[in-house]
């Protein structure tokens, strides 16, 4: 069964377009559900419905967690769930949101945002990164901000490093549409947020942030169990009691009858002096089952050959989680939302 246009509110348009949504939404306390597509990294995006409560509660949630309720710096496309709830965090807080887009450059938008309130901001990782690359005014503002949020992917921890180590301050999120947006925090769920680790190690999330359901309701059964939302992905409790994600479930690659979390070995790589970039997946292979391919950005006028990026790999992990093919790019594909275009990546080896 599917719900119609008119029993819900759909998160469509430009960022302006949305901000008055979002804003209309909110002062009408309309009961519909808003709807938000998810990324369609993998297949076919689905139509998640969030509640009115699951929305504010992610937002109170965040400012708590955070320790500061702003003004928010809109970066990412504001009709998925990331860039809408940057939206309604900083209209519950009293402040329009400032677009990115209409503004000649970062520098240029954080100058539009109100004096005297906590400047806040969500980013992927890749626009953190390069952001400190260029370094420049960009980053000098950013540098102002009380708060950078990074999700969408995998966040590397050499990443953050870097960041700090520039003075900007950033928050590693973990979450998805699902759980309207980013819902563990540095590991640590936010408050109200139900954390559990199924015997195959899929994320399982409960609490108030949860969506209500897919538009298609045969799909929300399949994932929405006695008050859980099963992840499509695999993780564990470090000694900390923190979450690692180690990965989506399917990104566990079983090659040659050895299971590879494709995520680890990408973040290997992205520690090699001469690879600014990398993503490695699993495609069908008639001797090993599924070979492990890496896709790999090289630093400006470096080269990377498959022998090097085998060797680098198994210095710190099994031999047999070392890539058995090299794809050299330009750049990572990435989707409207900022996520890697796995099809794409994967349409390009045979």
């Amino acid at each position: 069964m599917e719900t119609g246009p008119d029993d819900v509110c759909e998160v469509a348009g430009t960022p302006r377009e949305v901000v008055a949504l979002l804003d209309a939404w909110l002062a009408a306390h309309d009961d519909r559900p808003l709807v938000v597509p998810t990324s369609g990294s993998t297949g076919r995006p689905k139509r998640v419905m969030l509640s009115r409560s699951a929305v504010l509660a992610s937002g109170a949630a965040t400012a708590a967690r955070l320790g500061a309720q702003g003004a928010w710096l809109l970066a990412l496309p504001a009709s998925y769930v990331a860039g809408a709830q940057v939206v309604c965090r900083s209209l519950v807080a009293g402040h329009a949101p400032v677009v990115l887009d209409d503004h000649a450059s970062l520098a240029d938008a954080a100058r539009a945002l109100p004096s005297g309130v906590p400047h806040l901001v969500s980013l992927v990782p890749t626009q953190l990164h390069r952001l400190l690359a260029e370094g420049g005014a960009d980053l000098d503002a950013l540098c102002g901000f009380h708060t950078v949020l990074l999700g969408g992917g995998p966040v590397d921890a050499a990443l953050r490093a870097r960041a700090a180590d520039a003075g900007v301050r950033t928050v590693a999120t973990y979450g998805m549409a699902e759980t309207a947006g980013g819902c563990v925090y540095d590991g640590v769920p936010l408050d109200g947020v139900g954390l559990a680790l199924a015997g195959d190690g899929r994320i399982r999330l409960g609490g108030p942030t949860l969506f209500s359901g897919y538009t298609d309701e045969r799909l929300t059964a399949e994932v929405l169990v006695d008050g859980w939302f099963h992840t499509s992905d695999a993780g564990r409790l470090d000694h900390d009691g923190r979450l690692q994600v180690l990965g989506r479930l399917d990104d566990m690659v079983v090659t040659g009858g050895v299971n590879v979390p494709a995520s680890v070995v990408a973040t290997r790589l992205r520690t090699h002096p001469r690879i600014d970039d990398a993503v490695v997946l699993g495609v069908p292979d008639e001797e090993w089952g599924n070979r492990l391919v890496a896709f790999v950005v090289p630093s400006p006028g470096a080269s990377v050959a498959l022998a090097e990026v085998r060797r680098w790999v198994g210095e710190v992990h099994p031999r047999s989680w070392a890539p058995r093919e090299l794809v050299v790019l330009p750049k990572i594909p990435l989707l409207a939302n900022g996520k890697t275009d796995r099809l794409g990546l994967r349409g390009r080896v045979s």
